[in-house]
């Protein structure tokens, strides 16, 4: 497939921090570090401009956290989104979830196209109307008016999380849905807000004996009772359920057997999940660590079934990136629709992708500077040392300040959308 730019949004001031399309792929939404939740809409495609195969706008913008302090903690919570996570669509209205470092909120998006007018006991102005002078009854009428899109919260799930909320997951029977921290993952309905289940608890009863922590939790496509939870270790757990109330003993345990002879101090670091994806089908599952994409298949336990290398030139700089905090950065990935195709983010503003049927990759770039609209993106190459090619780029002049953590895939087409810290660059396959 080649790409070509779209579109790029200038989200806001602040840094996108999730990425997500809806059900359907017509809504895209973006949490940024302010607290900010922007919706885009995708504009069916006009046929006096057929070459605009439907952009996203601008649909709905609106402040889903703000900034709070925990006063028994004497800590701040800050109003970045970590996650959003859109409910599947059954009415007019628009679902989704958000959620910053303790506090999930359920948001309903809905249009109004209609106001209603001609009330009796009040005036158009909104102004009350003195009873005695009312002499005739009056029908209310529904009038057209200008659309507007309406935000509003609906539940707020809030003081279930002792540590920061690393994900969310809505469950395949619509009802419940789990909330992952560093050490806890419970279980929500989405009606009841004053309660959820604690279904897997890794604290020790020392924490000086902490050894590992929880970085990522999905629940199944399509099994409501299976869930998957990453680690810091690098092992993938799959709880079922049906098995106990509490999932603390894992169904499955997913581990790829290390090298001895590539162990280094930084090993353990680099192994560490940054997230773990159920394909669209089911069967398998993706998990991202520092350096490499992994597909694992449900049935096989003791190693993936594809290694994929996101960045293996920066093994050489793994000191310097210790040095600068970016060895602990959080890389997502995600699946097309057919499950044929996966893509995640790397330094410099590329990112990359994988064609698991033949077996190639590429390296893209999003920048502004790069390509005008609409153009062809070029495959980039870095070059490890030797001799750096015409079209090639240095490993030691990557900024590593230029980021793509989150990605996200149209759920039908090949429409791609990914963060470069505060913009927002959609892609779209070329049609000749």
């Amino acid at each position: 497939v080649r790409f070509i730019k779209s579109q790029i949004r200038l989200q806001s001031t602040d840094i996108i921090s999730t990425v997500e399309f809806n059900y359907s792929g017509e809504l895209l939404a973006t949490g940024d570090k302010g607290g900010r939740v922007v919706i885009f809409q995708h504009e069916q495609e006009s046929k006096n401009r057929p070459h605009l195969r439907g952009e996203y706008n601008v649909y709905s913008t609106f402040q889903s956290h703000e900034p709070e302090f925990d006063y028994l903690k004497s800590l701040e919570i800050e109003e970045k989104i970590n996650k959003i996570r859109w409910l599947p669509q059954q009415n007019a209205a628009h679902f989704l979830l958000s959620t910053n470092d303790k506090t999930i909120k359920l948001w309903k998006i809905s249009e109004r196209d209609k106001r209603a007018e001609g009330y009796n006991l009040k005036d158009e102005d909104g102004r009350l109307r003195d009873p005695f002078r009312i002499t005739s009854l009056r029908v209310p009428v529904l009038m057209p008016m200008d659309l507007m899109v309406e935000a509003s919260p609906r539940r707020i799930f809030a003081n279930a999380h002792t540590y920061h909320i690393n994900s969310i997951s809505v469950n395949s029977d619509h009802e419940t849905y789990l909330s992952a921290d560093d050490l806890r993952i419970n279980l929500w309905h989405l009606e009841i807000t004053d309660r959820s289940f604690n279904i897997v608890d890794i604290k020790p009863a020392n924490m000086e004996e902490l050894t590992e922590v929880i970085t990522a939790a999905e629940c199944h496509p399509h099994q409501c009772n299976v869930f998957v939870y990453s680690s810091s270790k690098g092992t993938i757990r799959l709880c079922d359920m049906r098995a106990a109330a509490l999932c603390d003993r894992h169904s499955k345990f997913f581990e790829e057997p290390e090298d001895p002879s590539s162990r280094s101090f930084f090993s353990e670091i680099i192994s560490s999940i940054s997230d773990v994806k159920f394909s669209h089908s089911g069967r398998y599952m993706m998990t991202r660590d520092y350096l490499s994409v992994k597909v694992w298949d449900l049935n096989m336990e003791n190693r993936p079934v594809e290694t994929y290398q996101v960045h293996e030139y920066l093994r050489s700089k793994l000191c310097s990136l210790y040095e600068n905090d970016c060895i602990f950065d959080k890389f997502e990935c995600c699946w097309n629709g057919s499950d044929s195709a996966i893509m995640t983010g790397s330094y410099n503003n590329f990112f990359r992708m994988f064609d698991r049927n033949t077996r190639r990759d590429i390296t893209l770039e999003a920048s502004r500077e790069s390509s005008k609209p609409r153009a062809t993106l070029k495959p980039r190459k870095v070059s490890t040392g030797g001799k750096r090619k015409k079209d090639e780029i240095s490993v030691d002049s990557l900024d590593f300040n230029k980021k793509i953590l989150h990605t996200a895939w149209h759920p039908k087409d090949n429409v791609i959308a990914v963060a470069a810290t505060n913009n927002l660059y959609i892609f779209q396959d070329k049609i000749n």
